[in-house]
C-alpha cells in the first residue's frame, strides 16, 4: 500500500480522506497490524489507481533510502523522493519478469571503494572494459551489455536527475527522461561512479560521495588524453558548442572540464558561464544530440510482441498499471511494421538469449 501511496505522491492523511478512514486506521493497515475488509481495499485501489491485486500480492524487495544514491538531495522534496523509490520498486517487479524468460548480460564491473582518486577510478573501468581513450558512443547500451540494468523515470520534476542501487549482485541505474540527452549520458556516468566507488563506502547522498561521483563521470567520458589531443588550446563558447558533439556532453560539462584541466583560464570559464546564463543554455541545450533509448528494453519488447505479448500482458501479471511499465521503459513503442526478420538482423545486444 505504501509504494502505491507513494507513487502517487500521497500522504497518509490524503489516502484516509480519499477513502473515508482516519489516518491511525491507514497507519495500522500499512503496517500490517490490521487487515482491510474488502470494500476498503477495492476504495484504496480506486483511490490509488492500482489493481486490488498489486496490494494482496506477495512482498516486494525493498529500496532502501540508506542504499540509494541521490543527486540534488537539497532540492528534492521528500514526496519526489519516495515516489522515485517506489518507481524502483517496481522496476525490481518487471527485472525479475523478464529475467525469469530471458538470460540478461551478466554483471561486469570493477570494485573501487577504496579509491579515492575518481580518474584513476574511471580509467580503470575503462581499461576494464577495453574502452582506450575513445569516446562512448552509446552509454545505456554500453552499461546494460555490462550487466547494468537502465530504466527511465518519468517524474516530471527537474530536482530529480538519476539514482542508482545495489539489489545483491546486480547494479541497477534510473534516469530522468524530463533531461536533455546529455545530461542524462552524464546522469549515467555519475551514478556509474557510485556503483563502482560507492558500494560499501556508506551513505552515499554525502556531499564528498557526490563529488567523488562527479569527478568520475567527467574523467570517464571525457578522458584527459583525448580532450588535450582534440582541444589543445582555449576555444570559444560557440567553438566549444560545437566541440561537445564528440564526448556527447552538455556544453557546461566540456567548458567545466576544460577549466579543470587549465586549458580555460578561470577569468574564461567564469565568462562563459555568465554566457551560457545569458544564453540559458542550463534549460535550453544547443547543439542537442539525439536521445538514448534501452537496446534491451527494444530487444525484448519486440521479440514479446512477435509472440503476441503486450505492455498490457505485462501490467496485468505483475497488478500494476500500464503506465508504471511505460515510465520504466523509458516510453518505448514497438513500431507494428518492424517484421521478425528485422528484428533477427539487428540482433540482441552481448548477452541477451532468450531462457530455454
Amino acid at each position: 500500500m505504501v509504494i502505491a501511496r507513494h507513487r502517487r505522491r500521497m500522504s497518509s492523511k490524503g489516502l484516509a480522506e480519499a477513502v473515508g478512514l482516519t489516518a491511525v486506521h491507514v497507519s495500522r493497515l500499512e503496517n500490517g497490524i490490521h487487515e482491510p475488509e474488502p470494500e476498503t481495499l477495492a476504495a484504496i485501489a480506486k483511490a490509488l489507481g492500482f489493481p486490488v491485486e498489486f496490494f494482496t500480492g506477495d512482498e516486494i524487495d525493498p529500496v532502501t533510502k540508506e542504499g540509494v544514491s541521490f543527486r540534488s538531495m537539497t532540492a528534492m522534496k521528500a514526496a519526489e523522493r519516495d515516489a522515485a523509490i517506489a518507481a524502483g520498486h517496481i522496476a525490481y517487479l518487471l527485472a525479475d519478469w523478464t529475467a525469469a524468460r530471458y538470460n540478461l548480460p551478466a554483471t561486469d564491473l570493477i570494485e573501487a571503494s577504496e579509491e579515492r582518486d575518481p580518474a584513476r577510478a574511471a580509467r580503470w573501468l575503462r581499461q576494464h572494459w577495453g574502452l582506450g581513450e575513445q569516446p562512448i558512443k552509446h552509454m545505456i547500451k554500453m552499461l546494460e551489455a555490462k550487466g547494468i540494468r537502465v530504466f527511465s523515470l518519468a517524474e516530471n520534476t527537474a530536482a530529480l536527475d538519476a539514482f542508482s542501487c545495489w539489489r545483491g549482485d546486480t547494479p541497477y541505474i534510473f534516469l530522468n527522461t524530463a533531461k536533455s540527452a546529455e545530461r542524462s549520458r552524464f546522469d549515467a556516468a555519475h551514478e556509474l561512479g557510485h556503483l563502482v566507488m560507492h558500494k560499501h563506502g556508506g551513505p552515499q547522498q554525502g556531499k564528498s560521495a557526490e563529488y567523488e561521483a562527479q569527478l568520475f563521470a567527467a574523467s570517464f567520458l571525457m578522458p584527459q588524453s583525448d580532450i588535450e589531443a582534440k582541444i589543445p588550446r582555449a576555444l570559444t563558447l560557440d567553438q566549444i558548442v560545437i566541440a561537445k558533439r564528440r564526448w556527447g556532453v552538455s556544453v557546461g560539462a566540456l567548458a567545466y572540464r576544460l577549466n579543470k584541466l587549465g586549458i580555460l583560464s578561470d577569468w574564461l570559464y567564469r565568462g562563459m558561464l555568465i554566457e551560457m546564463g545569458r544564453r540559458d543554455y542550463r534549460k535550453n541545450e544547443p547543439n542537442e544530440m539525439e536521445r538514448e533509448e534501452s537496446v534491451v528494453w527494444q530487444k525484448v519488447f519486440s521479440d514479446l510482441w512477435s509472440k503476441k505479448i503486450t505492455k498490457d500482458t505485462i501490467a496485468r501479471e505483475l497488478h500494476v498499471p500500464i503506465a508504471e511499465i511505460e515510465n520504466l521503459i523509458f516510453g518505448l513503442v514497438i513500431r507494428k511494421g518492424v517484421s521478425p526478420e528485422q528484428r533477427k538482423e539487428s540482433g540482441p545486444p552481448p548477452g541477451l538469449k532468450l531462457v530455454g
